[in-house]
């Protein structure tokens, strides 16, 4: 297991045998209250790896990549809610921590509520950051065949230079070096020098099925800690497009849904807010688990 006392800024690397799973999981150590983070679909522990030590001074983030992700067992199934709320649950007892805050990014945020909702006496207060709220059963003309295809994974195809030059473009000003190493954790380069995502494609697509079946508003209502929805808003000049109304009206529907949620909106920024704006993040999610 990992030292609590581990340096400001660099995690602890360490592994835990749960059930066919070798699981691997950072930890930022710290003596603060402890918070399961969870990275979403095709990322990986790293995702956090920009806002993790600007919270450790309060708390300890405990960061794991998720089955099927980076450097975790690829299996081959056990991609449902319950399977993945009991991955967490084991990884819970190897650290002997009887219950923590649990925060989760994009598909992770959906991993926490099913989680929270699954085991309540585990899960002290949620956070979901741009997740957890999404759900294919609001959108126009809802079929499973749109939901799939609009949830299909990315585009990773091309070599090394191809795949970092395309996120380079998307990104922008924001990309550095280190968002550089922290996307590599992701994918692998195949045996042809092309790169693929660790995810597996039949894996992805266990995924999305699990989350057309059981969609976020059957899970919502079953919470009942404390939980803040932490969405991505829009750039001003997306403000009033069709998929920004969709978004608060997802955002909306959860709020109502939650026995105790409330939502907190980062203007003006992209999905993966952990990258873009980690010093406000880190403040929303500092001050909610502080109870400010």
């Amino acid at each position: 297991m990992a030292d609590p006392q581990t340096g400001p800024t660099e995690p602890t690397e360490a592994w835990a045998r749960i059930g066919e799973l070798n699981v691997r999981f950072l930890d930022w150590g710290g003596g603060g209250a402890p918070i399961l983070a969870l990275h979403g679909l095709a990322s990986s522990a790293h995702w956090y790896d920009i806002v993790a030590p600007l919270l450790r001074e309060r708390f300890r983030i405990v960061a794991p990549d998720q089955r099927g992700h980076g450097q975790t067992t690829n299996a081959s199934s056990g991609y449902d809610w319950n399977t993945l709320s009991a991955d967490l649950a084991g990884l819970l007892d190897k650290l002997e921590l009887d219950s923590v805050s649990v925060m989760g990014h994009s598909w992770g945020g959906n991993v926490a509520i099913n989680f929270a909702a699954n085991y309540p006496d585990r899960v002290e207060n949620l956070v979901m950051i741009d997740g957890g709220y999404l759900n294919g059963r609001l959108l126009p003309g809802a079929t499973f065949e749109a939901w799939a295809h609009r949830v299909r994974p990315r585009d990773v195809s091309g070599d090394r230079k191809e795949f970092l030059d395309r996120l380079r473009a998307q990104m922008g000003p924001i990309w550095s070096t280190e968002l550089e190493r922290i996307v590599q954790t992701m994918v692998y380069e195949d045996d042809d020098g092309m790169i693929q995502d660790i995810l597996r494609p039949e894996n992805h697509a266990q995924v999305i099925r699990a989350m057309w079946d059981e969609p976020s508003s059957d899970t919502l209502p079953r919470i009942k800690c404390p939980t803040l929805i932490v969405p991505a808003g829009p750039a001003p000049e997306r403000a009033d497009s069709e998929y920004a109304e969709m978004r608060r009206t997802m955002v909306a529907a959860a709020e109502a849904a939650l026995e105790n949620g409330r939502v907190r909106w980062i203007s003006d920024t992209i999905h993966d807010i952990g990258y873009h704006k980690p010093e406000e993040l880190a403040q929303v999610i500092g001050e909610f688990l502080s109870g400010n």
